[in-house]
């Protein structure tokens, strides 16, 4: 449990301060602005787990590529922006579509605009454009695992198929799909149970004073928080609460797995 160290009198031994764990979690309980950062990390983990089959379909689509220099080219082309600092990738974002960028400017020398327009600022769309930059920099890197599982599929299985007159696409909804479903349920388990965590180095790079109350998530409050305002106790508290969040999350997931699936996945 937690006491709170700001009231420590030289002195007096640690153990006769007051205790204070239970006022940081009501506090958390009653503070507007972690239930507003929880409404926004449940907005994009939501939206980031509804969006965890794009990988699986980028990896199958990638494998039907024939063209083997293609599909190297591909692969490594969407797998690079994974190994960009997400300051890198706002510097990026600020060249295309600050009010000086290439968007602006093309723009206003085609006479379609008559100044530039800022496109990072305002909070109307910013669940669309931390989406867009998340899947541009991460589907490479995340379809990787389904490629590996893809290259242990039994190839006579669809050597089989394509006897049997089975054409591109029932090959690739009959044998690839259910071979990386196990893979696939993995993943959604791990996203499910991190659905509190989902990181703040994008959030805080492109926050601005016009959209923090729509890009403000728990991690980066909890930053704030700690770092920017010394309330390292209330921090710790949140984090607490995540980690038992996160583990309730993990076992009713499996739970649910083996109930639909009957496989348990941990």
């Amino acid at each position: 449990w937690i006491y709170s160290v700001f009231d420590y009198v030289p002195g007096v031994p640690i153990l006769e301060c007051d205790f204070m764990g239970l006022d940081y979690f009501k506090m958390i309980m009653k503070d507007a602005n972690v239930i507003r950062a929880l409404k926004n990390t449940f907005i994009f983990a939501g939206i980031s787990i509804i969006l965890t089959p794009l990988p699986m379909i980028f990896a199958i689509l990638l494998n039907e590529i024939k063209s083997g220099p293609v599909r190297k080219f591909v692969q490594t082309f969407t797998t690079l922006p994974n190994f960009i600092s997400w300051v890198l990738v706002y510097a990026i974002a600020f060249c295309i579509f600050s009010t000086d960028g290439f968007v602006s400017s093309l723009m206003v020398n085609a006479g379609i605009w008559k100044e530039g327009v800022n496109m990072l600022m305002g909070g109307s769309h910013v669940w669309l454009q931390m989406l867009a930059w998340g899947l541009w920099k991460g589907i490479g890197w995340s379809a990787i695992i389904y490629i590996a599982a893809i290259s242990g599929i039994d190839q006579q299985l669809y050597e089989a198929a394509t006897v049997d007159g089975a054409g591109r696409f029932q090959r690739m909804w009959n044998i690839t799909v259910p071979s990386l479903i196990p893979t696939f349920c993995v993943l959604l388990l791990m996203s499910i149970a991190n659905i509190l965590s989902n990181g703040m180095d994008q959030y805080l790079v492109f926050e601005n004073s016009t959209n923090t109350s729509s890009i403000m998530v728990l991690d980066l409050y909890v930053y704030k928080l700690g770092i920017g305002q010394g309330q390292i106790p209330l921090s710790t508290v949140i984090g607490m609460v995540k980690s038992v969040v996160s583990v309730t999350l993990l076992f009713a997931a499996n739970g649910i797995s083996k109930l639909i699936r009957g496989e348990s996945i941990v």
